[in-house]
């Protein structure tokens, strides 16, 4: 945490990666240029009564405002593509649980994924929490953010990418696809899988094959599916 005005407002300047920032109801005096450039640097803003503040930071004088910050620092969408002859990337759209995003970089590793692409809205952020939960993995996987998911998507097309949906309801299978070339997955959040807009710069969407009662996986776990998938698919034990 970063708390205060001068720290969190310098913290902006300096572009260090924040998740989010909190700010006390009612309380405009001295925020003004916090808010302004939390704007200019696509930090989304949430405000929280003073108590909120008072828990996150107990004992210190947060004079109002609070910055989370990032555990491990992100790139550019295009840094993830650079270099990368057969891209593979990883789009989550709204993946709000830090547990299952700290899984789905370990197992985005374990593949020899590109890197990760998150929203910098409605997700979780690379916190303490998602850095435990990946084991040592951010080490080594990059996470690029983005304001649009679904406009993300569109450049990913326009760049050669095929775009896959995992999406329970599909009519067509996993193994179905050809999961070769450069690709980019997208996985939906705990609850209402993906959205209108994603899904609809999807190229193809694909259901994991059950053969159970169950009717779903938890994200993390349907993520590792399908990405074992593509390792199966371009080549066991080969570098992606």
């Amino acid at each position: 945490m970063i708390v205060g005005r001068h720290p969190v407002r310098e913290a902006l300047r300096s572009g260090r990666p924040l998740n989010k920032i909190y700010l006390a109801g009612g309380r405009t005096h001295g925020l003004a240029e916090i808010q302004s450039l939390a704007r200019e640097r696509g930090v989304p803003v949430c405000r929280v009564d003073r108590l909120y503040l008072d828990r996150l930071a107990p004992g210190v004088g947060h004079q109002g405002v609070a910055a989370v910050v990032a555990a491990y620092p992100y790139v550019e969408l295009e840094d993830l593509l650079a270099g990368a002859a057969e891209p593979l990337l990883v789009v989550l759209d709204r993946v709000f649980d830090p547990h299952n995003l700290g899984s789905i970089v370990r197992v985005a590793e374990a593949v020899g994924a590109t890197g990760l692409v998150l929203p910098r809205r409605r997700t979780a952020g690379l916190t303490a929490a998602v850095a435990k939960a990946a084991a040592g993995a951010l080490e080594y996987v990059r996470v690029a953010r983005v304001g649009n998911p679904a406009v993300a998507l569109k450049y990913l097309r326009q760049q050669g990418l095929w775009v896959v949906g995992a999406d329970p309801g599909a009519t067509t299978c996993l193994w179905d696809v050809s999961l070769t070339g450069p690709l980019a997955l997208v996985v939906g959040g705990e609850d209402r899988g993906l959205t209108k807009a994603v899904r609809a710069e999807c190229d193809v969407l694909v259901r994991i094959p059950m053969a159970g009662r169950v009717t779903s996986l938890n994200v993390a776990v349907a993520t590792a599916v399908v990405l074992y998938e593509v390792l199966r698919q371009r080549g066991r034990g080969r570098p992606l």
